[in-house]
């Protein structure tokens, strides 16, 4: 199976299709602007074509391929549901996927994005994206994921979509439900929050936001908090009690979306030298990746041929 991968991040969809197909499954090319993130998947997939801008790619520039696979960004939808269909979705960052897979025709398309799609533009924009497949002639399924489900303690709710090709065989994916069940041995307090690309700023200047953070000291008035989700005033709380108060490490959010340990640490640039990515760079490039778990899950039931 040869896959393409469009907004690519960090190679969280590469990383959960080696887990579950080793080398079965090749990459023939990537599209990733962000030169930080291309830098880390650089040096974990190193030999891949980036064909960089999405808009600005010629697919017949790119090898044949069976899949294409992407966490596309949810821009407004200024027509979308008007008249449906192909034609709405010009503008958007969804169109340069169904632009590709026009041409190409891949037998799968496996994309990602956040569960507002489902209500953005009351619904509309959803609607929109499942119209503009049928037209270019796949079949689609899709679920909304927990991360929580599948081994690590995050609440992080992902809708996914599979397409596929119409008149070639391919059994259902969806509903795959909660996994491998609920992430054995947590309560519901200790399932962090999902980590986006702004965690970085920080605990208690985020405004309207909740945040998972851990105390860095622990004593008999704040044991009952170490490690747990809290509010901005539960978090002026145990700085109260103990003055200090951390977020969680670049480690740590690489654990919970199920990365390897320094996934994001280092990447590697266009000369081929180690350069060092900084805290800040890798909260944003984690928050914006997927759970690699919930793709292994997922590619697990994709057929090979």
């Amino acid at each position: 199976m040869k896959f393409f991968s469009m907004f690519t991040g960090i190679g969280g969809f590469e990383y959960g299709v080696r887990k579950t197909k080793g080398d079965r499954w090749k990459c023939i090319g990537y599209s990733e602007i962000d030169k930080f993130a291309v830098q880390v998947f650089n040096r974990h997939f190193p030999g891949i074509k980036n064909y960089g801008d999405a808009t600005k790619i010629d697919p017949m520039g790119i090898p044949d391929f069976d899949l294409l696979c992407g966490g596309f960004p949810c821009q407004a939808f200024s027509v979308a549901g008007r008249r449906m269909g192909f034609e709405d979705t010009r503008g958007t960052l969804f169109f340069e996927v169904a632009r590709i897979v026009k041409v190409k025709r891949p037998r799968y398309v496996f994309l990602e994005n956040v569960k507002g799609l489902l209500n953005h533009d009351n619904g509309r924009t959803m609607l929109t994206i499942l119209a503009t497949l049928d037209e270019l002639g796949y079949d689609v399924e899709w679920e909304v994921l927990n991360s929580r489900y599948f081994g690590v303690p995050q609440n992080r709710e992902r809708v996914f979509i599979i397409g596929h090709l119409r008149g070639t065989s391919g059994q259902k994916i969806f509903p795959i439900g909660t996994g491998g069940g609920e992430t054995s041995g947590m309560e519901r307090e200790d399932i962090a929050y999902c980590i986006d690309a702004n965690y970085y700023k920080g605990n208690t200047n985020v405004d309207k936001c909740q945040r998972t953070v851990v105390t860095a000291a622990i004593t008999t008035e704040n044991a009952h908090m170490f490690g747990k989700n809290v509010t901005r005033k539960q978090v002026t709380d145990i700085e109260n009690l103990t003055g200090n108060v951390r977020r969680l490490t670049p480690v740590e959010c690489e654990r919970l979306q199920a990365f390897p340990d320094n996934w994001t640490s280092i990447g590697v640039d266009d000369n081929g030298d180690e350069v060092k990515m900084s805290d800040t760079q890798r909260y944003k490039m984690l928050g914006n990746s997927v759970t690699t778990n919930v793709i292994e899950e997922i590619v697990k039931r994709i057929k090979d041929d």
